[in-house]
């Protein structure tokens, strides 16, 4: 045999044509038919969507209800597990022959409120209009939870004979409270879904003029905290103006504080998104993303790029002022409360201290509430997970490079990663123009979520399929 047979001989990258996959060595696998995968994943979809599990009260039980029924219609097994009535977090397997460990497959069934009035279709109606299902959860992230299950339920058809177990997860109370559900799971049921590799929501595919810009996988997020400001006085008659105010005070820390900006740090992650952003870039782009350490680099991403300046540090935004109950009355205090999302590693006692020496005012108290998210090391850039996502992503997105990227939000993938979890956040194709999650008229691109169900599938046979 040549050299050059015995390198082909000892491939085990996944060939794709018409509609099988072949691993070196094996005999071809069939793939499945991803149009019946997208209209099976709309349907799910738009069941998951009329379900209302905004948070709070959350109701995800209903869902997981939903999920169990079509689990248990293709002979998959399923739990739900409940902390708090209503509150259900559904977990399910499918067996592989335990050479390597688990697969976990996540998605959260509770979604943020709505503004009904600013909505011009029925938010919990899954309405399908030109191309697009809409409905508060559309991608975020109930189309996770879709894509997840179809893609577990097609391994299960095709009986796909697998190297790892592969978990699927839909868990409650990801918006904002997690002791529901994956809290809740780490530490009463990790048995149930202890992994090697996960994948969940969090990634970002931005299309423009039609096209995928790259494929950006997250790999570690920012940390939620809160700070809190309080000014304390003396409290009197409005008419006569006291120079110990605490609005007046505290207003002053506040406008201090806003102006403020701790030191740009990157990570690994963010300096290899910074780097390769810059080679798919306009030149003016470029030039910014090559020049980060320049000042005047710095406040122009600061002025025109929000999410860029957010990946540089640690941010602060003050979002919530309290203080004051009548025009005539001087209070006693007000309160001040900061939204802190710290970079991994950031020492916060420190960034504490800085925000008292840069107040300077002793009538302030400055205070932090402890978080509700664990902190855990990035997932690495070179795991087979990562580079299995790499091959897909080539495959389906027109050859657009692959990036890691930080998510300034958060994530129930911060508690997985703190146990160990290889975690990685991914998306559909989304055009850059499209409402952002959250907002309103929130929806999801019928296309999209397709090649989202592709995306997923293909990279869990890559990693997971017995080779």
């Amino acid at each position: 045999m040549t050299s050059v047979r015995k390198l082909l001989a000892a491939v085990v990258a996944v060939v794709v044509a018409g509609g099988i996959v072949v691993y070196a060595g094996q005999a071809p696998r069939p793939m499945p038919d991803f149009v019946k995968t997208r209209d099976e994943a709309v349907q799910v979809l738009q069941s998951l969507i009329r379900i209302d599990t905004s948070n709070p009260p959350g109701n995800e039980t209903r869902a997981a209800d939903y999920l169990k029924a079509l689990l248990d219609k293709e002979g998959v097994a399923s739990e739900i597990h409940t902390l708090q009535p209503g509150r259900g977090t559904i977990v399910a397997r499918l067996k592989g022959n335990g050479r390597q460990r688990p697969l976990l497959l996540m998605g959260h069934t509770d979604v943020v409120g709505i503004q009904r009035e600013q909505w011009t279709v029925d938010p919990f109606g899954g309405v399908i209009r030109n191309g697009y299902l809409y409905g508060r959860g559309a991608i975020d992230d109930k189309d996770t939870v879709a894509a997840a299950l179809v893609t577990v339920l097609t391994l299960r058809r095709l009986a796909v004979p697998l190297d790892r177990d592969v978990i699927f997860l839909a868990e409650a109370g990801e918006e904002g409270t997690p002791e529901a559900g994956i809290a809740y799971m780490v530490d009463k049921h990790w048995d149930e879904i202890d992994a090697e590799l996960a994948l969940a929501e969090g990634g970002d595919i931005p299309t423009r003029n039609g096209r995928v810009r790259y494929v950006g996988v997250a790999t570690t997020e920012k940390r939620p905290n809160t700070v809190t400001l309080v000014a304390h006085g003396t409290s009197g008659h409005g008419s006569m103006p006291r120079l110990d105010n605490p609005i007046a005070h505290l207003s002053a820390a506040i406008a201090k504080i806003a102006a403020y900006q701790p030191p740009m740090r990157l990570i690994e992650t963010t300096k290899a998104f910074f780097e390769r952003t810059a080679t798919i870039s306009p030149p003016d782009e470029a030039f910014l993303l090559t020049h980060l350490s320049d000042p005047a680099v710095q406040e122009t991403l600061r002025r025109t790029n929000v999410t860029y300046n957010s990946m540089l540090r640690t941010s602060i935004s003050p979002n919530i002022i309290k203080g004051g109950f009548r025009v005539n009355v001087i209070p006693g205090d007000a309160e001040a409360t900061l939204d802190v999302r710290s970079l991994p590693g950031e020492d916060m006692d420190k960034l504490v201290a800085d925000l008292k020496a840069l107040v300077d005012d002793s009538a302030i108290e400055i205070t932090r509430v402890p978080p509700n998210r664990p902190s855990g090391a990035p997932s690495p850039l070179d795991s087979e997970l990562f580079r299995a996502l790499e091959r897909t992503g080539r495959a389906l997105f027109q050859d657009a490079p692959t990036i890691p990227m930080m998510l300034t939000g958060a994530t129930d993938m911060a508690q997985l990663r703190a146990k160990g979890v290889k975690a990685y956040g991914i998306s559909e194709p989304v055009d850059e123009k499209d409402p952002s999650p959250h907002g309103n008229d929130e929806r999801i691109s019928i296309d999209a979520l397709g090649k989202y169900v592709e995306y997923i599938y293909r990279t869990v046979v890559d990693v997971a399929a017995s080779k």
